[in-house]
């Protein structure tokens, strides 16, 4: 009963201080399902990355060399009127969950392009990033890169069928590297390569507690193997 009551309070309030959660993670990670889980679980409003509406996307996953800078200008630009038109009004909503922050952009750009294209991307970035808001809260959901292939067979996008396990090792150390040097916002950091948050409702609720557990360190990590 008690434990039904601890379940009941955490549904019914957030910390004060988080109004913005923001999901992180790699290719794989399930980001994109936490933050819909979390929204629909909290009544927050839903903000997801429009991958699927990049022309360059599947280009790029054929031959990343040719279409690298393509894809990560649209992506910065399409980012961008995203985040600014993240705060409007919105009478039906007092809390936001997206599966993206604006800053992880440049994981991709660092990884992909070359020097003369990355030089023009950090003009255009220096240009654009001032008035992104920060979230008040950012998980990053860190995973293996064999757990995340497998997750990536299993939805089986077409643009991702010839995704290489190299290219997911690359990205996966670009962000652990990125994430253990953050400090932009309080971090969460969610070993997630253990836990099925999706089917096993345990699992969740305990990630949920730790989500919304008030007077937060600025950075903290949740292992989920040493719970009792």
């Amino acid at each position: 009963m008690a434990k039904h009551s601890s379940q009941q309070r955490i549904q019914l309030r957030l910390p004060d201080d988080i109004r913005y959660i923001a999901i992180e993670g790699v290719i794989g990670a399930g980001k994109t399902t936490l933050a819909t889980m979390l929204a629909e679980r909290l009544g927050a409003k839903l903000v997801l990355e429009q991958f699927e509406e990049n022309p360059f996307l599947p280009k790029f996953y054929e031959d990343p060399e040719r279409y690298a800078f393509q894809t990560q200008i649209f992506f910065l630009l399409s980012r961008y009127k995203q985040q600014q038109e993240l705060f409007q009004v919105d009478l039906f909503h007092t809390h936001i969950v997206s599966d993206y922050i604006f800053e992880k952009d440049k994981i991709f750009a660092y990884l992909t392009l070359r020097d003369d294209e990355l030089r023009l991307y950090e003009s255009l970035l220096s240009a654009i990033e001032k008035n992104i808001p920060q979230p008040d809260l950012v998980i990053y959901l860190q995973s293996s890169v064999q757990r995340l292939m497998a997750n990536i067979r299993k939805r089986g996008r077409p643009m991702e069928r010839n995704m290489s396990e190299e290219y997911i090792r690359e990205l996966n150390d670009a962000y652990n590297y990125f994430f253990f040097r953050y400090k932009s916002s309080p971090l969460l950091i969610v070993k997630a390569t253990d836990i099925d948050f999706v089917n096993n409702p345990e699992d969740f609720q305990d990630l949920l507690e730790q989500i919304l557990r008030p007077n937060k360190a600025p950075i903290e990590y949740y292992n989920p193997s040493g719970r009792n």
